[in-house]
């Protein structure tokens, strides 16, 4: 495949390497290999970057890492109402904890954002811990954790937070800017596609891990979550879906349109629809907008939230052969020299200078604002393998091996083709490294994607 053994050790060596003990057990990954002052947070284990560590180490047999960091997340979860607005929700997962070691004694410090650049407590790690769970549990076998009052009270407490209701009368979930992988001002408040499709796959993983052995209480909140998932599901398909035909229509669309059975629901301005927007979508093909809501589509292609549907069957099977055959396509704006773009296109000028408030780490091509990440390899990986289209699988392969060994394994790259180490990127970035190698053990066994994928929704 135009790499050897040596890449992949290479890889395994830095997920060992930043691996974190606790109480004389391994707990989790700090997010890069940084030391001293220069490591900001990057020292300490991220709910959002450990579940790629967690992914390789389940896909090579190795469950323990990961319990220990199921459990020590859900011993830091916010278990008490409260009405202070500086106090994380109760239910909500750690962005980021820390071991503390004081007078020969050991702790964990959770930070919810509190601490965070921007001051943005994280939408998304309650999320990525269900769906780990869910992982845990089909690779361990182990149904004595899912049994656990513990592990049941976890779970619930995130459902009694994400499915209250708000000022809205959708299934999506309203989301501020910065709170989740793009975890930065970049104009994704409202619906970010990447949060509503993980949000549908944590509902999906929370019905299973009740299910195991529902009690009555259980059945109620699997109800809950089967009449979620049938309205999120109906609204992403139809409302964020675009392909020719759509954009057709959406081209069309008549204004302040009043009642239930119209087309323009959110009542979109055609002249509000990006140019490059007609030239970028060929015959069969198509994806989901990165965001909707009053007056707003936002056409930008959003990698993660598609590629997930993709694995998670949120998008139907045409739509997911569209999602790829867009992909091949534009190969060489979304994939180039490094997969992938986080998001595409950039934005630029005076729409960048609004939309990020002149973020310098955000220029035009870098960072969440075109740049590319591998960390992203297994997401497109394991979507190639689930839709047998190998030869995206093998080529991204190629591309990916041919370089971050060679750079030493950087948090991301920028340029419009993603040809150039990203200007403030870390090395030796952990999930960079666990991308890289979880992509490589579903290559080898396409078996294991069972592990990641969920079926079709009835």
């Amino acid at each position: 495949m135009g790499y050897d053994t040596k890449t992949i050790a290479q890889a395994w060596s830095i997920l060992d390497q930043a691996t974190v003990r606790y109480q004389g057990a391994d707990v989790g990954t700090v997010a890069a290999l940084a030391t001293g002052t220069n490591a900001v947070n990057y020292d300490q284990i991220f709910t959002r970057d450990f579940f790629v560590s967690g992914l390789a180490f389940l896909l090579a047999g190795k469950h323990e890492i990961v319990k220990n960091f199921l459990c020590a997340t859900s011993d830091l979860q916010q278990t008490e109402n409260s009405k202070s607005c500086f106090q994380a929700p109760r239910g909500l997962m750690p962005a980021s904890f820390k071991v503390i070691k004081k007078n020969n004694k050991e702790s964990l410090v959770a930070d919810f954002g509190e601490k965070a650049i921007g001051r943005v407590t994280p939408v998304d790690s309650s999320l990525w811990w269900l769906l780990l769970m869910r992982m845990y549990l089909k690779a361990s076998g182990d149904k004595a954790i899912a049994a656990e009052d513990k592990t049941c009270s976890s779970i619930k407490r995130i459902l009694d937070h994400y499915l209250i209701g708000h000022f809205e009368l959708i299934p999506t979930l309203l989301v501020p800017d910065g709170a989740f992988m793009i975890d930065r001002r970049m104009g994704m408040y409202g619906h970010p596609l990447d949060i509503e499709v993980l949000f549908d796959a944590a509902l999906r993983a929370s019905r299973e891990i009740l299910g195991i052995d529902a009690s009555e209480d259980d059945k109620k909140y699997i109800e809950c979550i089967n009449d979620r998932i049938r309205y999120l599901v109906d609204h992403m398909r139809a409302d964020y879906w675009i392909d020719p035909s759509r954009l057709n229509s959406i081209y069309r669309y008549e204004n302040e349109q009043f009642g239930d059975e119209i087309a323009n629901k959110y009542n979109i301005h055609v002249p509000s629809i990006p140019s490059w927007v007609y030239q970028w979508i060929p015959e069969n093909s198509g994806y989901f907008l990165g965001n909707i809501g009053p007056g707003r589509m936002d056409f930008r292609f959003l990698t993660m939230g598609n590629l997930l549907a993709v694995l998670t069957s949120l998008a139907e099977k045409s739509q997911r052969n569209k999602i790829l055959n867009l992909l091949e396509v534009n190969w060489e704006a979304l994939v180039g020299n490094m997969p992938i773009k986080l998001c595409y296109p950039a934005v630029e000028g005076k729409e960048w200078h609004m939309l990020t408030g002149a973020d310098g780490k955000n220029t035009a091509w870098s960072y969440h604002n075109g740049g590319n990440w591998p960390t992203l390899l297994w997401l497109l990986i394991a979507a190639a393998v689930k839709m047998n289209n190998k030869r995206i699988a093998t080529r991204a392969m190629e591309i990916a091996a041919k370089r971050l060994a060679a750079d030493d394994w950087p948090e991301y790259y920028d340029g419009q083709f993603g040809n150039l180490v990203g200007k403030a990127a870390r090395k030796k970035q952990v999930w960079t490294a666990a991308g890289f190698i979880a992509a490589h053990s579903i290559m080898e066994n396409p078996d294991k994607i069972n592990l990641i994928i969920f079926d079709d929704e009835p």
